[in-house]
C-alpha cells in the first residue's frame, strides 16, 4: 500500500519559539526548514511513501520542500495545525481518493525510512491509527485508511484527544526517530544523539560552534 503523507509547515518567521534557549531569532527559521528537508527527504525516501504533500504558505519553505520532490498544498483556511492538515488531505485525496494518508510532523530531522515503514505498515490494519511522540504526551503521525477522514486532533494532549476520538495507537518499539520531534533544546539533543539528517546536523554545527 502506497502512502500520501501530509505535512505541515508554519510560516518559519514563527517557528519553534520553544527553541529560544538554544537557537536565536534568527537561526530558527533556518533550523525549522532543516527539519522539515530533512523529515521530507526521509518521508520521500520510504519505500511505502508514494508522495509527501506539504501544506504551507511560507514561500521560501514551499521552494525549498518543493525541490526535495514534495507537492506544496497553500494553507487557504490560515486556521491553524488542524485546518491545514484537513485542507490537505482532502485536497490530496480529490485528485487520488482511494489512497491512505497519513498527516507526519515536520520536525522529525532524526527520521528513518526504514522505521516510518515500519510505522505505516502496522497503520494499514486498522482504518485510523496513530503515533505518540517520545513524551507520550503528542502525536508524531495519524493515519487514515482509503475511505476514511483524517479527523486531525493535534495541539495540547494530542495523544489521549486521538485516542478519544477512535484512533489505534500503535504500540511499537525501535521506531524511535518517527515518535522523536523537537520543541525543546533538549529535544534537539536527543535527536542529534539519534543521529539528524545533513541540513539539521549543519545547522546544529554551526549551533554548536557559536556557544562555544
Amino acid at each position: 500500500m502506497q502512502w500520501t503523507l501530509v505535512v505541515p509547515v508554519k510560516p518559519l518567521a514563527r517557528a519553534k519559539s520553544r527553541l529560544s534557549d538554544t537557537a536565536h531569532d534568527g537561526v530558527r527559521p533556518g533550523l525549522a526548514l532543516a527539519f522539515a528537508q530533512d523529515t521530507v527527504a526521509a518521508a520521500l525516501a520510504c519505500p511505502v511513501v508514494a508522495d509527501v504533500a506539504v501544506v504551507t504558505d511560507d514561500a521560501r519553505a514551499a521552494r525549498e520542500l518543493a525541490a526535495l520532490g514534495a507537492g506544496v498544498v497553500p494553507d487557504e483556511p490560515g486556521g491553524g495545525l488542524n485546518a491545514a492538515l484537513a485542507h490537505g488531505a482532502a485536497v490530496v485525496r480529490a485528485a487520488r481518493p482511494d489512497i491512505p494518508v497519513a498527516a507526519l510532523n515536520a520536525d522529525l530531522p532524526a527520521l528513518r525510512p526504514v522505521e516510518l515503514t515500519r510505522v505505516l505498515t502496522a497503520a494499514t490494519q486498522f482504518p485510523r491509527a496513530f503515533l505518540p511522540d517520545a513524551a507520550g504526551i503528542g502525536t508524531t503521525l495519524l493515519a487514515a485508511a482509503p475511505g476514511r477522514e483524517l479527523s486531525p486532533a493535534f495541539g495540547a494532549d494530542s495523544r489521549a484527544r486521538h485516542r478519544a476520538s477512535g484512533a489505534v495507537e500503535l504500540r511499537l518499539g525501535a521506531v524511535d526517530s518517527v515518535r522523536q520531534d523537537v520543541d525543546t533544546g533538549g529535544d534537539l539533543r536527543t535527536a542529534l544523539a539519534l543521529g539528524v539528517g545533513p541540513r539539521t546536523a549543519a545547522v546544529a554545527a554551526r549551533l554548536l560552534i557559536a556557544g562555544q
